[in-house]
């Protein structure tokens, strides 16, 4: 099969279920088509070659619209491709459209969004998880092979986990950020979905290593992560922190990742207990954090420069704040409060650089937990998806959602979220391993190793692979 022949069965299919989902803000039938007859009319080597792909509508297409899924950018087009998504091109890739998100990447079940909620394929009446609830679902249902997301505190796992695929986010700084439209500088990383372990490596691959365009990548040497996944992790230490394995999840969770813990051992791992003594404070030094770069981050919207205006507005002060009211949904503008409050003067010391310091202990803790083992396993999410609207009057209970993610990115380690197995009601529990700085091909090679043995029996309901 050709590959444009290839691209046009994955558009059929994407406008075909986009209905069900809506993971798709837009399916970009006309560039895909002409971008995949240019692939098929090459004879250069293209390791991701007529590989289709979805990218998150934070991440910057050239010619494509870029709206962070919110009414404030609802008209803008990108001028440029984020660094990513040049490397996927010249890789052979086809981008097929842009997904669904959290308003400007802030949530975590994708329900945020000014164009309407994500549906998850293994049931509809869930969420997929967030904010790159579009990216997990668009793969989750067969539709493309991999998807670019964004995550600042578990954006890219726990949606990974909810869908049942394989999520990574890669050491801070591996991937460029130039591109992603910015929540949290300190905390964002451009993410990959696939539909397993190895593609997820083999889009690393490509898009990994330094970036000029971005003073934040690092000039590290990139591995052939692909030839990383022998499938033999005897020997490999596995960290387990045992208070992570208790109160607070849901039983059927916990018997899962006390499970993955056996089977992990039965493919030669070796299972060592560690602690995390900061890892507690994540969530409360994470949203301190996050909410305090994003309110600086978004002030650049304002109504002067791009995107939405307000109309009759008496004067600069009053378009300013119109142009905010209308054009920001409620998660946004509360992140915004919340961190403009903790950078105020009088509360700075007491919130945000307290938060710092203890962020310096959370990856300290890690430093230490790496002298003793090669990877730590947690689970990705306390619950499996939980119902559409059933959380959106707690925003708390929501926040609490990343409870096993948010360390991960206050430190800059790198962590995966496979499949371990499905609830006593059929929905996917996702197992998390985070790995030491750089160190993506470990956690990617016992990733790889677990689905391989212990592949996920069942698939979505909503399924076109």
């Amino acid at each position: 099969m050709s590959i444009v022949n290839e691209i046009e069965r994955v558009l059929d299919n994407a406008e075909r279920v986009n209905g069900d989902l809506n993971s798709f803000l837009s399916i970009e039938r006309n560039t895909a088509l002409a971008r995949a007859a240019e692939v098929d009319a090459s004879s250069g080597e293209m390791p991701l070659k007529g590989f289709a792909v979805g990218i998150k509508d934070n991440i910057c297409v050239k010619g494509m619209q870029a709206t962070c899924g919110s009414r404030i950018l609802a008209n803008y087009k990108a001028h440029y491709d984020a660094t990513a998504v040049e490397r996927l091109k010249a890789a052979g890739a086809v981008v097929v459209g842009k997904t669904n998100m959290d308003e400007f990447a802030m949530g975590s079940s994708n329900e945020s969004s000014a164009f309407g909620s994500v549906k998850n394929p293994w049931d509809k009446e869930r969420v997929p998880g967030g904010s790159s609830g579009g990216s997990a679902a668009a793969v989750a249902s067969g539709v493309v092979r991999a998807a670019l997301g964004s995550e600042t505190g578990g954006s890219v796992r726990q949606p990974a986990s909810f869908c049942g695929i394989a999520g990574l986010k890669p050491t801070y700084g591996r991937i460029s950020r130039y591109g992603l439209v910015a929540f949290a500088s300190s905390l964002d990383n451009i993410g990959i979905f696939g539909q397993n372990a190895r593609d997820v490596a083999d889009v690393l691959g490509v898009i990994a290593g330094r970036d000029p365009m971005d003073s934040t990548s690092a000039d590290v040497e990139v591995p052939d992560y692909a030839a990383e996944l022998t499938g033999d992790i005897n020997g490999m230490r596995i960290g387990i922190v045992r208070d992570l394995i208790g109160e607070g999840l849901d039983a059927d969770v916990r018997d899962s990742i006390e499970k993955a813990i056996d089977n992990l051992k039965k493919l030669g791992a070796v299972p060592v207990d560690i602690t995390l003594p900061y890892a507690k404070y994540g969530i409360a030094v994470y949203y301190i954090i996050a909410t305090a770069e994003a309110s600086s981050n978004l002030a650049r919207f304002d109504g002067v420069r791009y995107g939405f205006r307000a109309e009759e507005a008496a004067g600069l002060r009053e378009m300013y704040m119109k142009t905010r009211e209308e054009g920001f949904g409620a998660e946004v503008k509360r992140r915004i409060l919340l961190g403009t409050y903790v950078l105020s003067s009088g509360y700075y010391d007491a919130y945000y650089a307290k938060a710092q310091k203890v962020r310096a202990m959370i990856k300290q803790d890690y430093v230490e937990a790496f002298k003793s083992c090669d990877a730590i396993l947690t689970a990705t999410s306390p619950t499996t998806a939980f119902k559409i609207g059933e959380r959106l009057d707690d925003p708390l209970a929501m926040y609490l959602s990343d409870i096993f993610t948010v360390s991960a990115n206050l430190a800059g380690v790198p962590a995966v979220s496979v499949p371990s197995g499905l609830s006593s009601d059929g929905l996917p529990i996702g197992l998390q391993l985070v790995g030491n700085f750089w160190g993506e091909a470990e956690i990617l090679r016992i990733a790889s190793a677990y689905e391989t043995a212990f592949p996920l029996v069942g698939k979505p309901t909503v399924f076109v692979g």
